[in-house]
């Protein structure tokens, strides 16, 4: 059974960081395409970054330099590093995984950005 569980979400200030934590079970996140969307009030889903089993990585525009997607085979943990933070990044990050046809993801873990 798949399971993909985030934390580290919370509130911060304008220009702060927060990391992401996106700790899977049920699949191994180095064999897989893993990926962090976010969904803000009255918008659709977005993708913010993604990482490959390669290695590759892509990235939102809106987040290139500011972000950043990796992982911790060992621990079998994706994270997301999220420097720089706006007001605009506020919203839902979800944990995604793409493994072996299917199609999995994680609960949620809220980001609000404000002074």
């Amino acid at each position: 059974q798949v399971q993909l569980v985030e934390s580290g979400g919370g509130l911060v200030q304008p220009g702060g960081s927060l990391r992401l934590s996106c700790a899977a079970s049920g699949l191994i996140v180095n064999l897989g395409t893993m990926a962090w969307y976010r969904q803000a009030p009255g918008k659709q889903r977005e993708l913010v970054a993604r990482i490959t089993s390669g290695g590759s990585t892509n990235y939102a525009d809106s987040v290139k330099g500011r972000f950043t997607i990796s992982r911790d085979n060992a621990k079998n943990t994706v994270y997301l590093q999220m420097n720089s933070l706006k007001p605009e990044d506020t919203a839902v990050y979800s944990c995604n995984a793409v493994w072996f046809g299917g199609d999995y993801w994680g609960q949620g873990t809220q980001v609000t950005v404000s002074s």
